[in-house]
């Protein structure tokens, strides 16, 4: 660099899972500090009790969030999650206008509602925003559209992929920046020192047998449709339960969220002895649910971007991912208990052995030599 001020950045996160996937890059940021001064702005889930108050887990791992912003309302209904976009938007209005000098550039990730809402407020002041995770389809969630919204607001992008830096530049221009970089979420894996599979199972109070990783969250493209896949993941999970045990992950604020909620917590109540829920794993433990599951199910992004890394094959179901780029280990099913079933018998606790298409390696390193070279 050629000037010794710091580069000041701020790091958007909602979620549990967009901290996840940041991690790698704080750390890296946090490494470079002599290059960067930077500050997390916490919202979202992360504030909500009802969601395992994941704030908690920013500090847990060795950080601070300067900023704090709560704006998510408790129901998840399409009148809702509309009222949460508006107030997150209203929000962050506020906090852009006594902030749109702090920041030189603004990192964002991924496809909530909740991070299109806070850049979007954004626009009129004219923030720096880059943005991770762009360029992806999935036709199946209306992230889709909030994902899109992200990158047409953001003037440097870091796609995991050739394939995603196309998409950017078919809807904005040719000369949109866009860096291959791959996914940010896989530095975790070399990140982090896995405990045994005794250590994990009994922290967790998981059986010893073999389990089923599984994880669904709405099509909220076809909300309408809720209580026939209730149906459809309720008949699956009866019919799991007589062969295996399960391992299941709540649902991130989706419209109709809540009401997969209640269905997991009925299921458990049924099969004391056959189902785990968990709410909030972290990074370490939720890769270690993935090393030591005999399979992965549902329709969770992890399965498509991770899942490869740790030789797991992913029964991926529905419409929520379709139109995403996946490794071989994805096997895509039509939200048919008997299909999804069927196929989950024969890939139970197979190894997959071949490529993942969305690792490049040291993913946090190359955002942050761009940075580096972008703000010199």
């Amino acid at each position: 660099m050629g000037t010794s001020r710091k580069i000041k950045l701020a790091i958007l996160t909602s979620s549990r899972a967009d901290f996840g996937i940041y991690l790698p890059l704080l750390n890296q940021l946090k490494k470079e500090s002599a290059f960067f001064d930077f500050s997390i702005i916490a919202f979202g889930t992360h504030l909500s009790p009802f969601h395992g108050h994941t704030i908690d887990e920013i500090y847990n791992s060795g950080f601070e969030t300067k900023f704090r912003i709560s704006s998510i309302l408790l129901s998840d209904n399409e009148e809702s999650i509309a009222t949460s976009y508006a107030l997150t938007v209203m929000k962050f209005a506020n906090f852009w206008a006594e902030q749109k000098k702090s920041f030189d550039c603004v990192l964002c990730l991924g496809d909530r509602f909740e991070m299109a809402a806070a850049v979007t407020a954004g626009i009129p002041f004219n923030i720096f925003f880059a943005h991770i995770h762009g360029g992806e389809t999935t036709l199946g969630a209306i992230d889709n559209i909030y994902r899109h919204t992200i990158s047409l607001a953001s003037k440097i992008h870091f796609v995991a992929a050739a394939a995603f830096a196309e998409k950017i530049k078919s809807f904005m221009s040719e000369d949109a920046i866009c860096n291959i970089v791959g996914a940010l979420s896989l530095d975790n894996i070399n990140n982090h020192k896995l405990p045994s599979k005794e250590v994990f199972t009994q922290r967790w109070g998981i059986s010893n047998d073999p389990f089923i990783l599984f994880t669904f969250h709405p099509e909220t493209v076809e909300a309408d449709k809720i209580l026939l896949h209730l149906q459809v993941i309720e008949s699956l999970i009866n019919k799991l339960t007589g062969l295996y045990n399960l391992v299941i992950t709540m649902p991130n604020t989706d419209t109709n969220g809540s009401m997969f909620r209640n269905l997991f917590n009925k299921l458990s109540k049924n099969y004391l002895s056959k189902i785990i829920l968990i709410e909030n794993f972290g990074t370490e433990n939720y890769f270690s649910a993935m090393q030591y599951a005999a399979i992965i199910v549902g329709n969770s992004s992890s399965g498509i971007i991770e899942a490869a890394s740790f030789g797991k094959y992913v029964i991926n179901i529905g419409d929520r991912q379709r139109g995403r780029l996946a490794s071989e280990n994805v096997i895509n099913c039509k939200l048919e208990s008997e299909i999804i079933f069927a196929n989950t018998q024969i890939y139970f606790d197979k190894k997959f052995s071949g490529q993942n298409v969305f690792k490049i390696g040291n993913a946090a390193e190359l955002i942050s030599e761009v940075l580096k070279n972008s703000f010199d």
